[in-house]
């Protein structure tokens, strides 16, 4: 997937310069001179980071990531300023923020950070999907093997499961090898890991 950096700053001068900065190393990267003009645009599926400069005319940097925050867009972003002062700072960190550099930006720090940022983007894009792929497998259970999954996660014994649902041993083995087919597991303790990640509390534990 092709990474992208996103740089907005209503100086021109600045945006073209970290722009090119960007390309440089190599890095896909689209300049926005307001706030409200990058909100309108999609973001690709696909790692990207947000260069953004704390104040400018319009929305400033603590709107951009509120508003991306509420449509489910949270990147993460590079706060840069004019004007570093601790509480700013203080400020930008608690509104999420990967990293705060004040200007005039330090290329090789703003290159590092992009790097870390990317990474990150790329890690959490990784979780989302399989939180995505495994929900629609689960979605895929039917309501006798979802029962028998909640029981195997608590760590029942197939005869134990077959006692609390009223039925053969053997079909209990049966579901639990289509529960373990469905949700794409080898073992048990896989089938409890991508249980936690849905957050399916045992039926033990009800």
């Amino acid at each position: 997937m092709e990474r992208t950096v996103f740089v907005v700053d209503d100086d021109g001068m600045v945006r073209e310069a970290l722009l090119r900065l960007l390309a440089s190393a190599g890095h896909q990267a689209r300049g926005f001179s307001s706030a409200d003009e990058f909100l309108r645009e999609r973001l690709p599926c696909a790692p990207c980071c947000l260069i953004l400069d704390m104040k400018m005319p319009g929305s400033d940097g603590f709107e951009v990531v509120r508003r991306l925050e509420r449509r489910g867009d949270a990147i993460p972003v590079i706060f840069i300023s004019g004007y570093g002062t601790i509480p700013v700072t203080v400020q930008a960190m608690k509104a999420g923020a990967h990293e705060f550099l004040t200007k005039p930006i330090h290329g090789e720090r703003l290159l590092e950070a992009v790097e870390e940022a990317l990474h990150i983007a790329g890690r959490e894009l990784a979780a989302r999907t399989e939180q995505a792929a495994s929900t629609l497998r689960l979605e895929t259970l039917t309501p006798r093997e979802r029962e028998v999954l909640e029981l195997a996660i608590g760590g029942l014994l197939n005869k134990q499961i077959a006692t609390e649902l009223g039925i053969s041993e053997i079909t209990v083995k049966v579901h639990k090898r289509r529960v373990m087919d469905k949700m794409q597991t080898k073992t048990l303790a896989d089938l409890v890991r991508a249980a936690e990640r849905l957050q399916i509390s045992s039926a033990r534990h009800r």
